[in-house]
């Protein structure tokens, strides 16, 4: 097929489908210069700062980030649930999401403050954990915001979102390095331009909350002439309420991060800092490949996989059919692409010292196809009362996950973390692909409506 025909048959597709492929494309662009600014960020604070400065800084901030999930447990991935179901109705549901929010975040603070203060670490530790405590706000203002945009179709607007945190600290910290210079710049220089960044994110994600909470979304995919027929006397639920439901969303984040990076952290303490660092690099070229069916599933197609599984079965049965197929077929080109370019690639983004990171690679490259099956058949379990399917699924991978490692590492390395991830891959994908079927069937068994 010749170029211009390519261009002529693109023309000639609906708008809509253009303007999808637009979206995602804005959503991986973004992710993908999020994770590169990310990278370089901690590149020069470690270059900067040296080993027990950086460290200090390293060890709060992860930390931080740890726990900042627990402000708002999954109260973004509540509300595209609870949108999809309901459409403009589910603004009875903001109240108590707000309510909830503030009572959860407070004792995130509280929390960090604490452990602040009786923690077994030095006053320099300490004082880290108090700045970089306006993380948190940061954290929550980003995921509520993200969500509303989603809700709202507004996906440009999402990119650049998630990508502004990123831009801003590779920004604050380069400018400040150029001003004081690498003698004056520390770990709370540092720590300052983190919360600054956190700030700003705040006031940016607070505006917008404020407004959603006025009632003003424009919420895609649903009639706005069934707002004005929404009841005085509907119910509205409180805080406790939205915990009870948002929960399983919040501990679905915490479980994927446990198999995600539970071997890099037993690489350190089993083999050594050098294991890390060529496993790091492995992971680091795997992420940038895992955030395309990642902005796929989880920014362009959840809110519309929330509405379809409550009002349009077949559209959903669809959708996963042609999902499944083609991230395999995608992961699979990607495998072979990546398990050829390997040995080039990694030395020319980090350097000929790490070229033993390239079997590392070819060897997370086999659970490509297994990945992105899984974000495909994953997607439909986050869907009406299903998550707490997945939830228990991704807590048996990440149980599957550690006792592999435990095993694999002591005697294979980082060799043996890459083996485990890719079994672990494997397990999850089947889990998700056997429930997921069992759920569209069920769907269109009742023709979408309500279980």
């Amino acid at each position: 097929m010749s170029v211009w025909t390519t261009v002529k048959q693109w023309f000639q597709t609906p708008l809509r489908y253009k303007r999808a492929v637009q979206s995602v494309a804005a959503l991986w662009l973004g992710a993908l210069l999020g994770g590169v600014l990310a990278f370089a960020t901690q590149t020069i604070l470690a270059r900067v700062l040296g080993v027990a400065e950086f460290g200090s800084f390293s060890a709060a901030l992860a930390s931080v980030t740890l726990v900042a999930p627990l402000a708002g447990f999954g109260l973004g991935g509540f509300w595209l649930d609870v949108f999809g179901k309901e459409g403009w109705v589910a603004l009875r549901w903001l109240p108590g999401s707000f309510r909830f929010s503030a009572i959860s975040t407070a004792l995130t603070v509280l929390v960090l403050w604490i452990w602040a203060w009786i923690g077994p670490h030095e006053r320099r530790t300490a004082y880290l954990l108090l700045v970089l405590t306006v993380h948190v706000f940061g954290q929550l203002a980003l995921e509520l915001t993200s969500a509303k945009f989603q809700l709202e179709g507004r996906h440009l607007r999402l990119a650049v979102l998630q990508t502004s945190a990123h831009v801003l600290r590779f920004a604050g910290v380069l400018l400040l390095l150029i001003i004081a210079g690498q003698e004056a710049f520390s770990a709370e220089v540092a720590a300052l331009t983190y919360a600054a960044v956190a700030l700003l994110i705040s006031f940016v994600g607070g505006y917008e909350l404020v407004t959603m909470a006025r009632g003003r979304l424009l919420l895609e995919g649903h009639d706005s002439a069934s707002l004005t027929n929404t009841p005085d006397t509907t119910e509205r639920p409180g805080a406790f309420r939205v915990a009870s439901l948002a929960w399983p969303f919040g501990l679905a984040g915490v479980l994927y991060l446990i198999y995600y990076q539970s071997d890099l952290v037993l690489l350190r303490y089993f083999v050594n800092e050098s294991a890390v660092g060529f496993y790091n690099a492995a992971v680091v070229v795997m992420t940038a490949i895992y955030l395309f069916p990642s902005a796929l599933y989880q920014k362009f197609l959840l809110p519309r996989l929330h509405r379809w599984a409550y009002h349009d079965a077949v559209k959903l049965q669809m959708v996963y059919s042609v999902g499944n197929f083609s991230m395999v077929v995608v992961g699979s080109v990607i495998l072979i692409v990546l398990w050829l370019l390997a040995p080039f690639v990694l030395p020319w983004f980090f350097g000929r010292e790490y070229i033993d990171a390239v079997p590392l690679v070819r060897i997370l490259a086999l659970g490509l196809p297994l990945f992105f099956l899984a974000s495909s058949s994953g997607a439909v379990l986050v869907t009406r009362h299903h998550i707490r399917v997945k939830v228990g699924i991704m807590a048996l991978t990440a149980l599957f996950n550690v006792i592999l490692n435990l095993f694999l590492i002591p005697a294979y390395g980082a060799s043996g973390a890459a083996v485990a991830t890719v079994l672990s891959y494997g397990l999850l994908s089947m889990l998700y692909v056997h429930n997921s079927r069992r759920v569209i069937q069920s769907l269109c068994g009742s023709d979408g409506g309500e279980q």
